[in-house]
């Protein structure tokens, strides 16, 4: 790469960091990359280090020795991520997103880059100090929520299918009580899919009762995995705690009523604040 001016160096390399989150940089290869002394590197990664704290993008870590560098960590300040809540929950109280059988309709949301991708980096936010190896969710909704959230993580996803596809070769199938409707539902994961011991963050767009959660953990078991966290985008508020089926997770948002006749829903922040 050619010799920049600071103020490009500058730009260059806050445009690296951000895009390689939770990924140890040493100072010599940004050295050797701007062909700059170390000096002037370490200056200007303090700059960028301010920048990031003052306008709540994040930290940057620095670790001393000789296998030390630089580290970015994707962090969103409370009253950012709580406008965002508050602006997903007035968009789910829109009453044409109410379903037969109270149901709300999520799908557009969850296609919006700009939308998953500060859901991704608030989930990122309150798991950024677990002790995480892969993403899971399970097709298909989970989908986005996952992969942005693995984006700022810099973590592999894994997708657990709601049955075994040939292309997946061997797999593990288990059967699980959807919290939902208490029916008998399958979920399955190939085998090649997760390292056995794994430690693992789980994102789903929907919680009920937690059964579908519930069966991606007994799933986990067959891997020898560990759950590192539960993140959820929207929870029922209106499951019973003897109902629900775990208690350690984190919600966005938490829709507390639905009234069909009138299509009235009441969705207030979930417990991001308070897990």
């Amino acid at each position: 790469m050619k010799k920049l001016k600071r103020s490009a160096r500058l730009v260059e390399m806050t445009q690296y960091l951000l895009a390689r989150p939770h990924t140890l940089i040493s100072l010599t290869a940004f050295a050797d990359r701007y062909q700059s002394a170390k000096s002037s590197i370490s200056e200007d990664l303090a700059i960028i280090k301010e920048v990031f704290e003052e306008e709540g993008l994040g930290e940057l870590h620095t670790l001393a020795g000789a296998a030390g560098g630089v580290k970015y960590i994707p962090k969103m300040h409370k009253g950012e991520s709580l406008s965002i809540i508050k602006n997903i929950c007035r968009q789910l109280e829109q009453p044409e997103r109410v379903l037969p059988g109270g149901y709300l309709y999520m799908t557009d949301m969850l296609g919006i880059p700009n939308l998953m991708n500060d859901v991704g980096r608030m989930f990122a936010t309150v798991f950024a100090d677990r002790d995480i190896d892969v993403i899971m969710t399970v097709e298909t909704k989970g989908i986005p929520l996952a992969y942005a959230t693995a984006m700022f993580l810099n973590l592999p996803v894994v997708i657990v299918r709601r049955d075994n596809k040939v292309t997946e070769g061997s797999a593990v199938s288990i059967n699980y009580v959807s919290g939902s409707n208490k029916r008998i539902q399958t979920m399955s994961l190939a085998r090649r899919a997760l390292k056995e011991q794994a430690r693992v963050l789980i994102i789903d767009d929907f919680m009920k009762a937690g059964g579908t959660v519930q069966g991606m953990m007994d799933l986990l078991h067959e891997f020898d995995a560990t759950v590192a966290g539960v993140g959820v985008f929207v929870e029922s508020g209106e499951v019973g705690m003897d109902e629900r089926l775990l208690e350690d997770y984190v919600s966005l948002a938490k829709l507390t009523a639905v009234d069909l006749k009138t299509k009235q829903t009441t969705v207030i922040p979930g417990n991001y604040f308070t897990p």
